[in-house]
């Protein structure tokens, strides 16, 4: 099949850009002609309290050679012009990021799908023999920040899709409940920052975690990653961890307005003294496979969630992992066998949770029983789900 898929890629930062990019990857890798079609501007930065992407940083996954950037959010024209060229292709992906960028992607499709470009000379074309398939790939159907109209965007987009692609039955059943014709269910697979260790260097981190493990009386090293958003419950770990004193917490990521000064507060609680690390800032690709090594368990303590791939990243580095019951942890993570789940949003559950860790052999079988990830065999499945939506809609 020829296949576009539209969506953000570096120098734009996140798990989206960095997914977005590995999809073009395995597409291709399968057979199919793809280009990657991405923006030079992605949305408005009153959306966006920090810097959108980061040139002098490394990507989180090599970059798709056949990619080309003609899309503005705010130059309307440049998504009609987009959406014409790609009246040939088979298969249009359209990935989308917050519900601003419906406008601009309902009008991709809508040009894409009335027929090709104009020839020279200002001739039509005439119509395709084939309109393109359109596919919406979700990563979250209802955003975590409300924003006015957004659900009423979402459903637009959604049910003008000949199918819509979503990581987990819950965003599923919120699709079809948002217009969604046809949908397809497909596990999130890992594209970790750094790429996946080799057999001996997980080998030889799972030995030195599990060593320190059995150390009397030793602290767990406790690490939250990502961008520090309120839904993410990094403040809430920090209150679940002054009630444990053998733990120790390393917060690293691009701080939000709001979540950041709740943090910040929390982190100067007394109780917490010297046994709390705030690592502001973008973290570079290259620089976290050695932070992961650094610390034994990485928590993921979300008030609630959709699809994430950090439970692999943790997996892959051969990292047990606290997480709440949101989203696909409950599913990633098996509880008292290779990390420990406790209730969201709950401090109680939270602190006994950290205990947990603490308790004498207990961290050390949890980091024995940790599965290695075939990262191959995800994306395979992935890729295959991603192309039968394209022919899911009757």
């Amino acid at each position: 099949m020829r296949i576009a898929v539209v969506g953000p890629t570096h120098p734009f930062k996140g798990g989206v850009a960095a997914h977005t990019t590995a999809t073009a990857h395995h597409l291709a890798a399968a057979g199919h002609d793809v280009d990657l079609v991405s923006w030079s501007r992605l949305y408005p930065e009153r959306l966006y309290p920090g810097e959108q992407t980061v040139a002098d940083a490394g990507p989180d996954v090599p970059p798709y050679p056949r990619t080309v950037r003609p899309l503005r959010w705010d130059r309307p024209g440049s998504w009609w012009r987009t959406g014409r060229r790609l009246a040939t292709y088979d298969l249009v992906v359209l990935v989308v990021v917050v519900p601003a960028q419906v406008p601009a992607l309902l009008t991709i499709a809508a040009a894409a799908r009335r027929g090709r470009p104009g020839r020279p000379g200002g001739r039509p074309a005439g119509p395709p023999t084939s309109r393109p398939r359109v596919v919406v790939l979700a990563h979250n159907v209802v955003p975590h920040e409300t924003h006015p109209g957004g659900e009423w965007l979402m459903t637009r987009l959604l049910h003008a899709a000949d199918g819509v692609l979503v990581h987990s039955d819950e965003q599923a059943r919120l699709a079809t409940g948002h217009g969604a014709v046809a949908v397809t269910v497909a596990d999130l697979p890992p594209h970790p920052p750094g790429g996946i260790p080799s057999d001996l260097e997980r080998a030889t981190a799972v030995t030195r975690r599990r060593e320190r493990a059995v150390a009397e009386r030793a602290v767990v090293r406790v690490l939250a990653l990502g961008f520090v958003r309120r839904y993410k419950g990094f403040d809430a770990l920090l209150r679940a961890a002054c009630e444990v004193p053998l733990i120790e917490v390393t917060v690293a990521g691009e701080v939000w307005s709001g979540a950041g000064r709740e943090l910040r507060e929390v982190a100067a609680d007394p109780r917490l003294a010297g046994r709390v690390h705030l690592r502001d800032g973008y973290l570079p690709a290259a620089e976290v496979p050695a932070l992961l090594a650094e610390h034994d368990v990485l928590a993921l303590p979300y008030r609630h969630a959709t699809a994430s791939q950090n439970v692999q990243l943790a997996h892959a580095h051969g990292l047990p992992v606290l997480a709440t019951r949101v989203g696909t942890f409950g599913a990633q993570v098996r509880d008292g066998v290779d990390g420990v789940v406790v209730a969201p949003d709950d401090p109680a559950a939270l602190a006994a949770g950290l205990a947990t860790l603490t308790e004498p052999g207990r961290l050390a079988a949890l980091v024995a029983a940790v599965p290695c990830v075939d990262a191959d065999a995800a994306w395979d499945r992935y890729v295959a789900g991603l192309v039968a939506t394209a022919g899911s809609r009757a």
